[in-house]
């Protein structure tokens, strides 16, 4: 069985009842990297050393994944992600494809999301809204998909690498410098900064060089 468990995106404690015990009696997990994973298991008091640790990442190959499968033929298999709900705009759903096809029990235990803590933040009430999630890398693409969300009349999130933060409001409020945004940083950790106004309002807000893990949605 392959039961997909949400971690805590910033503050600890957040960390679930259930997501505790799967993680304990499972007798695999799959995490993203090595450097994030190890140290909340031992957090947490499990014994890694009793575990099969094993990774699924934007760099695993087909083959990799299809082991993968098989563990979780024989084992209680958990997958998580770095921080919050594993396979949300990560590479889990081809692990689970993979399941899926072989008749294997996938289960979710929910838990800490950025973009339901952000969107319990907002003091809008959105019926609906779109997902963008990561912009493209590349400059000329990053513009014209920018350029492609000011056309949208409905509410959008999206999310970058914390060393973009500046560089990503900077680019919307120059395209959108009216529309008002929600923007979370560091969310639930004691460095979370939450701001609220129009583009220009919550740009002028963020300094140059700032790094902080953030998703903003814009009305």
């Amino acid at each position: 069985m392959l039961s997909i468990v949400a971690l805590p995106i910033g503050n600890l404690d957040d960390i679930t009842i259930r997501a505790l015990s799967l993680l304990k009696e499972s007798a695999v997990i799959i995490g993203e990297e090595r450097k994030e994973l190890i140290p909340l298991l031992k957090h947490f008091e499990i014994d890694i050393h009793s575990k099969q640790i094993e990774f699924l990442n934007e760099h695993s190959e087909k083959d990799e994944i299809i082991e993968l499968m098989h563990l979780c033929k024989d084992k209680n298999v958990a997958l998580v992600s770095d921080c919050g709900t594993p396979v949300f705009c990560d590479p889990g759903s081809h692990l689970i494809q993979q399941c899926r096809s072989n008749g294997i029990k996938v289960v979710s235990a929910p838990g800490a999301s950025s973009l339901m803590t952000l969107l319990s933040l907002s003091s809008q009430k959105l019926s609906s809204f779109y997902f963008r999630g990561f912009l493209p890398r590349e400059k000329t693409e990053r513009m014209t998909e920018i350029k492609r969300l000011s056309n949208l009349k409905e509410s959008f999130v999206v999310m970058d690498t914390p060393y973009r933060l500046k560089a990503t409001i900077d680019q919307l409020a120059q395209a959108l410098p009216k529309r008002k945004a929600l923007l979370g940083c560091d969310l639930t950790q004691p460095t979370e900064v939450v701001l609220e106004g129009s583009l220009s309002q919550i740009n002028s807000q963020i300094k140059d060089g700032e790094k902080k893990e953030f998703i903003i949605l814009v009305y």
